[in-house]
């Protein structure tokens, strides 16, 4: 994970030697470990490079990197395949290298399809004066551009600045391929042009035409003075996973279903499927390939190779590296279940539970009178007192924090337990009062979630930072204890509900246009991921110096999903917590699980109580005012307090 930013002017007398005070700020959070700035002038540009790195594989590579030839590369990635990088090897310089050796726009374009895993990047190309950017596939990684109204000057950067009335002039850059712009020609032009090199979709004849959708697309949200082209020798990426299979099936199917649809939903249901050969195996192709993905993900990271036999013996006091957004739900549970088969014994696993406040709230025992007097004007409470609250809370479960995605998580935490417990399974409840909710969404979270802005985002925004933060209470039969998660590397489980027919449109689409309208629903999820949630989840994880980690969107794992008939990954004509996401369900079985494999599917922002908690009349699609004021005050206050 790093923070990487390129500020371009082809203005001498508009060119700031320094970044905003705010944006390098943000920067920095993201990547703690590594600091550096690197300022490239030419007579018709000026490009000032920074980069922040959070260091997690190989020798600390500080960025940017530059070689002998003037050429300059910002990398945020991870190279899981596809490009072969040695243990002790770091990723920066193995692409920098390739990179600094390609010939032409078909040799880069080579060089990143092959990549398979998250990434953004900038590379300056010094013979060309090109800057070449861009988001892999499924923009697991965050990129944002800023043109300014002056048409003088633009800025790239994993993050946006947090100014108020700046915030809302960033976009994120759409992963629809990567983008170059000619520095020189702009300079002289006084526009700015967007060469696009699409992903090209290998198995349909319509590449021009998505190609031409793509630009309009993205031409109508940019300033006038910028314009998307194609780029003139008609080069594209190469698509990292295959199509989705939208074949049909035959009658027989139809009748076969309804004759299982008739069984009651229970674990028996799933065990009916597995009596079939064939679906048997697909389960355990889909372990196999999952396992792989979760493995790639825990073990490339810096562990304590050096301890001494009687610290390793002391695990009491080892530190997890590796943690887990977890709701009991069978998303994270599975995730948990195949990460405990990679990561050492010996090493503890975080397991990060969340949840808001809820309105009806239950004081605890041994609260005075004043504060049962107050339990319904939270917003008013002193943060001293909030804190009160939550360490009661967490000492004395009540109902305060009682939500469900507590009650499956503490489910989950036993079933875990009694499937390995020989392992440390911190259990991390993270509770969140409505006052220090709206406090750090005002000076911390609103710029990470925009330039998103729906009531969504906002639920799932916040909810994602504070789970992801891991500050809260190591809760186990004898005490709770404060405790803070030291894990770099944070797993999430998206992307499994928007293959798997997860989410209850999936159902309604079903319900209304069969199999045919479900495989276009999943087909639309996995195309707008991108811009739908994953640049939004990064900025909000990477803001703690921690770095997102998505198994269900490794190349292989889609690649396999899509291959299957959609009536092998999931069954709408049985029952929630059955039909939806039937496959992990299955898989769920295999691997020993049994209560969280019937778990339905809950939201995040309903399991952890975070929706309708200020306001009961908004939409999940409203823009969301709470997201739209940044002020310079709040600024204010923040620096006084740092300093």
């Amino acid at each position: 994970m790093c923070g990487i930013c390129c500020a371009v002017s082809f203005s001498v007398e508009h060119f700031d030697k320094d970044l905003k005070e705010d944006l390098l700020c943000n920067l920095k959070r993201r990547g703690p470990n590594s600091s550096k700035q690197l300022l490239k002038s030419n007579i018709n540009y000026q490009c000032l490079f920074s980069g922040h790195v959070l260091h997690l594989r190989g020798v600390l590579t500080a960025q940017p990197v530059e070689d002998e030839r003037g050429n300059v590369f910002l990398w945020n990635g991870e190279v899981f395949s596809g490009i072969k990088v040695e243990a002790e090897e770091n990723d920066t310089q193995i692409m920098f290298n390739y990179l600094s050796s390609c010939k032409n726009e078909s040799d880069i374009l080579s060089v990143f399809s092959k990549v398979q895993g998250p990434w953004s990047f900038i590379y300056y190309q010094a013979s060309s004066h090109s800057l070449w950017f861009g988001r892999d596939f499924f923009g697991r990684r965050s990129l944002l551009w800023h043109f300014s109204s002056l048409g003088k000057s633009f800025c790239l950067s994993s993050i946006g600045a947090q100014t108020s009335g700046v915030a809302s002039q960033w976009q994120e850059v759409p992963a629809s391929g990567i983008f170059r712009i000619d520095l020189k020609s702009t300079s002289i032009s006084k526009s700015v042009v967007l060469k696009l090199y699409p992903w090209k979709y290998n198995s349909r004849e319509d590449v021009i035409k998505e190609c031409v959708n793509s630009l309009t697309q993205i031409s109508a949200d940019l300033p006038t003075f910028v314009s998307v082209a194609a780029n003139e020798a008609k080069l594209y990426l190469k698509e990292p996973v295959v199509p989705l299979n939208m074949i049909l099936p035959q009658a027989t199917f139809e009748i076969h279903c309804s004759s299982i649809s008739s069984v009651p939903p229970s674990r028996e249901t799933l065990q009916v499927f597995l009596t079939d050969g064939h679906m048997k195996e697909v389960v355990q192709q889909f372990i196999d390939v999952l396992s792989i993905a979760v493995k790639r993900r825990v073990l490339c990271l810096p562990r304590d190779e050096n301890l001494t036999q009687s610290e390793v013996l002391n695990t009491s006091n080892r530190k997890a590296n590796v943690a887990i957004l977890f709701s009991g739900g069978i998303d994270s549970m599975v995730i948990a279940v195949l990460a405990d088969r990679h990561i050492p014994l010996d090493e503890p696993i975080d397991l990060l539970n969340v949840a808001f406040m809820t309105k009806e709230k239950t004081i605890p025992a041994g609260f005075n009178k004043k504060g049962r007097k107050e339990k319904n004007n939270c917003e008013k409470r002193s943060e001293e007192s909030s804190k009160n609250v939550t360490a009661a809370a967490a000492a004395n479960p009540g109902e305060q924090f009682n939500v469900p995605d507590r009650i499956t998580g503490r489910a989950g935490l036993k079933e875990l337990q009694a499937a390995n417990p020989c392992r440390i399974w911190n259990f991390v409840e993270i509770n969140v009062s409505l006052e220090e909710l709206q406090r750090l969404r005002r000076t911390r979270i609103s710029h990470l979630i925009q330039p998103l802005d729906t009531v969504l985002d906002d639920s799932i925004g916040c909810a994602v930072w504070f789970a992801s933060r891991g500050v809260g209470w190591l809760v186990t039969q004898d005490e709770a204890k404060p405790y803070q998660s030291s894990a770099k590397v944070v797993l999430t489980g998206i992307g499994a509900d928007e293959q798997l027919a997860g989410y209850s449109r999936h159902r309604v689409c079903f319900q209304t246009h069969g199999l045919e309208g479900l495989n276009k629903e999943i087909e639309m999820e996995l195309g707008r991921i991108s811009s739908r949630n994953l640049g939004r989840d990064d900025r909000v994880i990477g803001d703690h110096g921690k770095e997102a980690r998505f198994p269900f969107l490794d190349e292989n794992v889609v690649s396999f999903l899509n291959s299957l008939p959609v009536w092998e990954k999931a069954n709408l004509t049985l029952s929630r917590g059955i039909g939806e996401k039937l496959i992990l369900r299955l898989a769920a079985v295999e691997l020993g699980l049994t209560t969280s494999a019937l778990v339905p599917k809950r939201a995040m922002q309903f399991g952890s109580r975070i929706a309708k908690l200020e306001k009961n009349n908004e939409k999940a699609s409203d823009k969301c005012g709470r997201l739209r004021v940044i002020s310079l005050e709040n600024l204010s206050v923040e620096k006084e307090i740092k300093t």
